[in-house]
């Protein structure tokens, strides 16, 4: 397979990755913390394409982005209240939110019965997201090796594996995002991130 390296600047580049992503093709891009690569999450098949492109084991699930927060009750349903309160603090931006999945989500995006979600702060890919729908994404890099930070390091990893890159520079953030399961009665950080605990205890302190 031959990869392409498309500068996100172009005119037709969110038209063309669209088309690659209705293909079932993979499509890397640039969000607020790292690149990642992802396919539609409702296609089964492409998101488990997903896991042999990066190696990736079949038990880890692969979060889900969407391009605006109005668009949560698309991959998830009866969103807790903290869920909410936290995304109209933090979304856009580096904050992934574990909600109970939709049933109708393949089990390629999670075995289980919740989903992680969150809206990146970043344009190039809020852009892809608005025409694409809900997209399966997780960092473009082989399993266990560093999360790019620019399409060539996507490329020296995935390179052959994927047929699209979207250049869009090298990415602000650079580490991946803070992971909180909002499905329990008690906050939960799965995976530490940009978002601090303060900060997210701080947010949630201000709501009550």
């Amino acid at each position: 397979m031959q990869t392409e390296i498309l500068p996100a600047s172009s005119p037709d580049a969110v038209t063309y990755a669209c088309e690659v992503l209705q293909r079932g093709g993979l499509v890397a891009f640039p969000t607020d913390t790292v690149y990642g690569v992802g396919a539609p999450a409702f296609n089964g098949k492409a998101v488990e394409s997903v896991y042999r492109a990066k190696d990736r084991p079949v038990e880890k699930a692969i979060p889900i982005l969407i391009g605006d927060p109005n668009d949560l009750e698309k991959v998830g349903m009866n969103i807790p209240e903290v869920a909410r309160q936290l995304a109209s603090r933090f979304w856009p931006g580096p904050l992934t939110l574990l909600v109970p999945k939709r049933l109708d989500l393949p089990e390629a995006v999670s075995a289980t019965s919740t989903v992680g979600v969150r809206v990146p702060d970043h344009e190039v890919a809020r852009a892809l997201l608005r025409r694409a729908g809900p997209l399966a994404v997780t960092s473009a890099n082989i399993s266990g090796a560093q999360s790019p930070v620019t399409a060539q390091e996507v490329y020296r990893q995935l390179g052959g594996r994927i047929p699209l890159i979207l250049d869009g520079g090298k990415t602000p953030g650079g580490v991946p995002s803070t992971l909180v399961d909002c499905t329990t009665s008690e906050l939960k950080i799965l995976r530490e991130g940009p978002v601090s605990p303060e900060e997210l205890r701080s947010a949630l302190n201000n709501l009550e």
